[in-house]
């Protein structure tokens, strides 16, 4: 916090130590860019998806400035918040069809809107002035026309605004949305955090900062034409991002500076041999920090070493740079996407950091154990009465019936086992009962409502959480974060009391961190609360994944496995837990392989062979049927 406000004094004493007012328009537009990076970094870095269509939302943002100034005469004060609005709502234009689609398909729908906008523009003479452009001068305020250095501090302060603004959104329960979409989509939904709505969320925030970006660029350059925002320049924008390091707001100012001097600075022979030797001592101390550390290999830092050096001497050799601008600059683009994936920031981050525990940051509520107790009471859970009931659940893929005219009722407060060999549809039916997959045929009703053809946000928030065969944690998002995503139905508040820190959002935070501590308290992992889930060991894995499901308040959870993979003593602690859960009135379905767990802790056992249900009953009759021994060890010889 305390570099952070140094860095802003230092930008806002800039103006005092320069007259030129080519370095004082370069560092304006460095922080106009960096507003965009912030929101784009939304989208780009936390929750995954490639956007091309930024620089027309951009554009966007700089034309309603410049119509709204030339058309209507419009004050700044009413000029910036219709900007933001309408960029706003391109966004969610783009986003409710852009997102229905993944990976490559998204990057060309989000690449085919921005250039749209740029012809819109060009054609839409009676309105933007078509190729002729619009001339935007430095806007008046209070009566008065802003000076280039006070249009400075001016961007400097909505700059500093929207740092904060971002700063608390990606640390709020959006935030941990957000990101919870990158690390796992289907255990998103799993925890009632609808991927597309969220997604669609993000595009909306993100085109927003576009927007205010847009309309102080157009002040910035006081002419705004369409050549402006073509391709190139959302390339840059994305390249941005990547080479600052994403998820940090500092990695998106340095982006924005990259982007804004390193052109410039390759005009320039003398300052290029100067930026590229100390290009090189950096790469070479870096390497030597990171090697002791065990960061890296020397294997893996060599060709980025050598590459640093050699473009130093290249440097030196050089006459003239004028030829050998474009193919220095992609040069140097390349080296950084592929050899600092953490972007430049990420990097230095890792040299710098300590391997200490963030863990012991947290510290367990005093009455942290009566967490899942509050849960279980809120959810009205009693025991007796059916609370699932399936009947002739049929799954087909193709010709292959995955599940075949199964039934399942599962009794309220109870432990149901199923069991059956590898294939036999176990986690077919857990898909099916979270909404993952949609039956062929069959009903399937929980509290009396059916479940069929709900989406696994909505099953999730009614009552039914899950835990994956394959853990499903949010990897880059603490352990205590990953729970918080279990706890998002209790926020009430919005993006408004996020971006003001209201009382209300005060509150429902604060509770969210104790309910956390509570539930990792519960199964036994508190100590490791501010560890990354990608860190922790794996038996600590399969527990955590039980807290974030606990976080939903849930009447009946499915645990998909939870001992695979785990050491004697771990199974121990596991099955402990597990009978805490059912006396906390939590009903439980248990997949599981390990047949001394099925057998301890389960009321009822049903068992699935080739998708069909071939035996149900008390543990002890199901291990006894003749069904059951002969789907695991196979026919009895003739």
């Amino acid at each position: 916090m305390l570099s952070l406000v140094v860095f802003l004094a230092l930008l806002a004493a800039a103006p005092l130590y320069t007259s030129n007012p080519y370095y004082i328009h370069m560092i304006g537009t460095i922080m106009i860019y960096a507003i965009l990076l912030f929101g784009l970094d939304i989208v780009v870095g936390y929750t995954g998806q490639v956007s091309l269509g930024h620089a027309g939302l951009f554009g966007v943002g700089s034309y309603t400035a410049g119509v709204m100034f030339m058309k209507l005469g419009a004050p700044l004060w009413l000029i910036i918040p219709a900007s933001v609005c309408v960029t706003a709502g391109f966004g969610a234009l783009l986003a409710l069809p852009a997102l229905r689609v993944t990976g490559p398909y998204l990057a060309m729908v989000t690449l085919a809107f921005g250039t749209i906008i740029q012809i819109l523009i060009n054609e839409m003479t009676f309105l933007t002035e078509g190729p002729l452009g619009i001339k935007v001068p430095k806007p008046d305020l209070f009566g008065a026309k802003l000076t280039e250095h006070e249009f400075y501090w001016l961007v400097l302060a909505l700059m500093a605004l929207s740092l904060v603004v971002v700063d608390r959104i990606l640390r709020s329960q959006l935030g941990r949305a957000f990101e919870a979409l990158r690390g796992s989509p289907v255990a998103s939904d799993c925890m009632g955090v609808s991927v597309y709505r969220y997604k669609v969320y993000a595009f909306v925030i993100s085109a927003g900062f576009a927007g205010l970006s847009g309309c102080l660029y157009a002040y910035s350059e006081q002419y705004i034409s369409p050549n402006t925002y073509n391709f190139e320049l959302t390339v840059l924008f994305l390249l941005a991002v990547i080479m600052g390091g994403r998820k940090t707001r500092s990695g998106a100012m340095l982006g924005a500076a990259i982007i804004v001097i390193l052109p410039k600075l390759l005009d320039d022979l003398e300052m290029f041999r100067q930026v590229s030797s100390v290009l090189a001592v950096l790469m070479l101390v870096g390497a030597i920090v990171a090697i002791a550390k065990k960061i890296t290999t020397p294997r893996a830092m060599a060709i980025p070493v050598v590459g640093t050096l050699a473009l130093a001497a290249f440097s030196f050799w050089l006459e003239s740079i004028t030829d050998w601008r474009l193919s220095i600059f992609g040069l140097m683009i390349l080296f950084v996407v592929y050899y600092l994936q953490d972007g430049i920031v990420g990097f230095f981050r890792k040299l710098t950091s300590r391997k200490t525990s963030r863990g012991q940051a947290y510290q367990a509520p005093a009455h942290a154990k009566d967490a899942i107790t509050v849960a279980a009471s809120a959810s009205g859970n009693e025991s007796g009465g059916t609370l699932l009931n399936a009947q002739g659940v049929l799954m087909q893929f193709g010709g292959l019936k995955a599940l075949n005219e199964v039934d399942l009722r599962i009794q309220r407060g109870t432990i149901h086992g199923l069991i059956g060999p590898n294939g036999s549809g176990k986690s077919t039916m857990m898909n099916v009962l979270t909404g993952i997959y949609v039956p062929t045929a069959g009903s399937i009703e929980f509290c009396g409502r059916s479940v069929v053809e709900r989406s696994s946000a909505d099953i999730a928030l009614s009552g039914i959480a899950r835990t994956f065969q394959n853990v499903q944690l949010f990897g880059e998002m603490t352990a205590l974060q990953n729970v918080q995503v279990g706890l998002h139905h209790t926020f009430n508040s919005n993006l408004l009391d996020v971006a003001l820190n209201t009382p209300r959002y005060q509150r429902e935070d604060e509770s969210a961190i104790e309910r956390g501590m509570g539930l990792l308290n519960f199964v036994g992992l508190a100590d490791l609360a501010g560890e990354e889930a990608r860190n922790l060991p794996y038996g600590k894995q399969r527990l955590l994944e039980i807290a974030r499901a606990l976080a939903l308040d849930p009447q009946l959870l499915l645990l998909d496995e939870p001992a695979a993979g785990l050491t004697a003593p771990d199974i121990k602690e596991l099955i402990a837990i597990i009978r805490k859960i059912r006396d906390h009135g939590i009903t439980v379905i248990l997949i599981e392989h390990h047949m001394d767990v099925v057998m301890s802790v389960c009321d009822a056992v049903s068992v699935l062979d080739f998708g069909q249900k071939i035996a149900e009953g008390k543990p002890a009759e199901v291990q006894a049927n003749e069904k059951v021994i002969e789907a695991y060890l196979g026919a009895p010889a003739a």
